[in-house]
């Protein structure tokens, strides 16, 4: 027959190994945070895709297709953190896995370069917390002081390190604010003056349009001024006018007073394109470009002058040939007026007294020849002198006298060319000088903004360092009133220990007791259960046995009147397998077991002995001393009133 103690220590030990496993799979990664269920989804084999022959004229139907469903949760109940498995832990263990609990997908895994070092440092910690001294040994108290001092000073330093880091992070996260703040800020002044330099451009191009009517009015008017010079009234010449088709009967002008349009209403085209808004701005999208922006060009005027400012010969002969023809037609157009008789009574002019003539005197001819010479002496003086000075005067005014002989050689078209240049010129320095009091007013604007900046940041800095300084200094001061205080603590406690020492003795004394007693009487009641189990299972277990071995037999009756020998050979080696030796294997373990513990009880008891003997001799010499001192103190006082 089987053993059924064989078969649950089996079971108990597969299931010892599948735990095992299981903690050695979570310990091996990251944590249990990380082990995720299987999508099905992803893990499903993705279908080949066939193409279609190129035989068939339509694309087949499938058989499925996917339609859109709703359901009937919500993404908030979808799951977002990792999946964690359930897990059992040994008895007496704790797992370091599990000090790792509160780190969560996110918020610490996967675990970085922060993490191990925590990790790291909390190991260090507890090999630390190891290697302390117990606090019931009095004689290593100063040297546990002493460490714990040390590891106090290491984590203020490790602190201070930290404080440092984040300081620094948090300077470049402010320097990035800073530079982000900057740049926005700029931009924004850079929106703003290009809004305010498109606005003033909209407000000159207007003063340039309304120059620009006014000078071509006025050219206007002074050139119907002057066609008509002398002031002179004509009569319309009609047949002039219907022969010229640019004349104002075939094409008049609105500034003179005539609509031609009268009626122009009945012929508007009523279109969407023409009546909105918009149409007209889809309408000018499609136009080319040179409707919206004419192509005229002025034609050039005549040249009549040379580089020199002098006229032409032949610009010369025509003006005298104009003036000549001029003459001509005035002396045929003349008529000899007749002299009419006065009509009014008119004063003859009284001619005023005439002087009385002088005489000269007649002198020799060689007086008069001195005279003369010395004459024309003094004016080939006064002449050189007068030719001195218009020579130098002329260098003097050269450019003023080339000026105005350009500005009499030019012409009516030639002062016009002239006067468009100086026009050109001068809003040519009007824009020049806008360009540089905008630009001028851009630099004032940015020296502003960047004094105003930078002053933040000095302002900024200055108050953070003041800052650190204060939290450095109040550090100090609280680390120097927590050494004054630790100092004081030390000094209290030293005068308390002398006499708490003893009651602390007393106290430990009768604990040991106690618990050599509990101990005892634990122990001995241990053995009384340990034997009443093995007892109750050696009854449980011959039941059961009794009760398969009825069954067995009844099995083995039955199987005997049909079995051969070679069966019957077979089931004695099963049954002295399965039977004999983990007998002998299971009384082996259990003599292994009873030698360990024996040695562990025997080690427990020397040191329960052990202490207590000495505890027992130090609590009797202390017992004696102190009768031994309270003797001696008698005596003393007795000595003393004597």
């Amino acid at each position: 027959g089987l053993d059924p103690t064989a078969c649950e220590s089996s079971q108990a030990r597969s299931q010892i190994s599948a735990v095992a496993a299981g903690l050695h799979h979570s310990h091996n990664n990251v944590g249990s945070k990380l082990c995720l269920r299987p999508i099905p989804q992803l893990t499903a084999t993705a279908e080949p895709y066939t193409f279609p022959s190129p035989s068939t004229k339509y694309s087949p139907i499938p058989s499925k297709y996917t339609v859109s469903t709703q359901t009937d949760y919500r993404d908030g109940e979808a799951q977002t953190d990792p999946y964690s498995p359930e897990y059992v832990i040994c008895q007496d263990s704790i797992p370091e896995l599990l000090t790792l609990a509160t780190l969560t997908w996110g918020r610490g895994l996967p675990a970085g370069q922060a993490e191990v070092e925590m990790i790291e440092r909390a190991r260090e910690k507890r090999a630390w917390e190891a290697t302390l001294p117990p606090l019931s040994d009095t004689s290593q108290f100063e040297k546990r002081r002493r460490m714990m001092n040390a590891m106090e000073r290491k984590e203020w330093a490790f602190r201070e390190q930290e404080i440092e880091k984040l300081q620094e992070i948090r300077l470049e996260v402010l320097k990035e604010l800073l530079k982000k703040r900057d740049e926005n800020q700029n931009e924004v002044n850079m929106a703003r003056l290009n809004a305010q330099w498109s606005k003033l451009q909209k407000v000159k191009e207007a003063k340039l349009a309304q120059i620009q009517h006014t000078h071509v009015s006025a050219i206007r008017k002074l050139m119907g001024k002057g066609k008509n010079i002398e002031g002179k009234l004509e009569r319309r010449n009609i047949i002039k006018d219907y022969s010229d088709y640019a004349s104002q009967v075939y094409g008049p002008l609105s500034r003179l007073g005539r609509f031609p349009d009268n009626n122009s209403e009945d012929f508007v085209v009523k279109n969407h394109y023409l009546n909105t808004y918009e149409g007209l701005v889809e309408l000018e999208s499609c136009l080319p470009d040179f409707v919206t922006q004419p192509r005229i060009r002025a034609p050039k005027p005549k040249v009549t002058t040379t580089k020199a400012g002098f006229l032409k010969r032949a610009a010369r002969r025509d003006h005298e040939l104009a003036e000549v023809h001029k003459a001509l037609l005035d002396k045929k157009n003349k008529v000899l007026k007749t002299k009419k008789p006065m009509r009014f009574l008119q004063r003859k002019p009284v001619p005023q007294p005439r002087l009385p003539t002088p005489t000269l005197e007649m002198s020799s001819n060689e007086e008069e020849d001195i005279e003369m010479a010395v004459i024309y002496l003094q004016k080939l003086l006064r002449g050189r002198v007068i030719q001195n000075m218009m020579f130098e005067g002329k260098e003097k005014r050269l450019e003023l006298i080339q000026e105005l002989r350009t500005s009499q050689a030019l012409q009516e078209d030639d002062r016009l060319v002239k006067k468009a240049e100086k026009q050109v010129t001068l809003a040519l320095q009007r824009q020049r000088n806008l360009h540089e009091h905008k630009v001028s007013l851009f630099e004032n604007h940015l020296a502003g903004l960047e004094g105003r900046v930078l002053a933040d940041m000095f302002d900024f800095l200055s108050k953070e360092l003041v800052r650190l300084q204060e939290e450095r200094r109040v550090h100090a001061l609280a680390m120097l009133a927590e050494r004054q205080r630790r100092m004081r603590e030390a000094e209290e406690s030293g005068r308390r220990q002398v006499e708490q020492r003893r009651l602390q003795e007393e106290d430990q004394i009768f604990k040991e007791v106690i618990k050599v007693h509990q101990s005892t009487v634990t122990s001995y009641l241990e053995d009384i259960i340990l034997n009443t189990e093995e007892n109750t299972a050696e009854e449980q277990a011959r039941a059961e046995i009794e009760k398969m071995a009825e069954e067995i037999n009844d099995i083995a009756y039955e199987m005997e009147s049909r079995r051969t020998q070679l069966q019957s050979e077979e089931i004695v080696a099963e049954l002295v397998y399965s039977f004999l030796i983990p007998e002998v294997q299971k009384d082996f373990v259990k003599e292994k077991v009873r030698n360990a513990q024996r040695k562990h009880i025997l080690a427990a008891h020397e040191i329960i002995h052990r202490h207590t003997e000495a505890m027992l001799e130090k609590n009797f010499f202390a017992q004696h001393q102190e009768s031994d001192s309270k003797l001696f103190e008698g005596e003393s006082e007795n000595e003393q009133n004597s």
